[in-house]
């Protein structure tokens, strides 16, 4: 069950098992939502870690009680599901599973009234560096290195590589 996500999705594929005559193709998820399906060990593993003794230790120390992890059982059937049989229900409340997670995460980050986001750079974020600053790394190995580019010394010829 190791196949790689791009074996595991492919798009617009006709079940060639049933014959059918009006040859329609079957219900398929949208291509720029496939990405967000895992790899099913992915699910099986989160929730046999989810499941575990250490998991449900920390779970307790910093939760006070102990998590539910049946949605990662979930999200494993449903894969299994949509990676064998193509099912696309499955794929879907998969894909709904996965959004709802990626929304959990940034909650806090889309809620946050203490910084204020930015539009676009600030307006002076490339002036020069201040002369101490310049000063200071002046003897750098960096320095020195950009130095020899911006002057188009060879650089390629010298080696620094030394067999003992």
């Amino acid at each position: 069950m190791s196949q790689s996500n791009t074996d595991n999705i492919k798009p617009d594929t006709k079940n060639e098992n049933v014959k059918n005559s009006s040859n329609s193709e079957e219900p398929t998820i949208d291509p720029s939502e496939k990405w967000l399906i895992r790899d099913c060990d992915i699910y099986e593993d989160e929730y046999d870690e989810c499941t575990s003794f250490k998991a449900r230790f920390h779970q307790y120390f910093i939760y006070g009680k102990t998590l539910d992890c049946n949605q990662w059982k979930k999200d494993y059937t449903n894969c299994c599901k949509w990676v064998n049989d193509k099912d696309v229900k499955a794929a879907e409340a998969l894909i709904n599973s996965e959004k709802e997670r990626r929304m959990e995460r940034l909650r806090a980050h889309y809620h946050n009234d203490v910084w204020k986001k930015r539009e676009s750079p600030p307006d002076d974020w490339a002036k020069p560096l201040p002369e101490w600053m310049i000063k200071r790394d002046e003897n750098t190995y960096l320095a020195h290195k950009a130095r020899e580019i911006r002057d188009g010394k060879d650089v390629e010829t010298e080696s620094s590589c030394a067999i003992m």
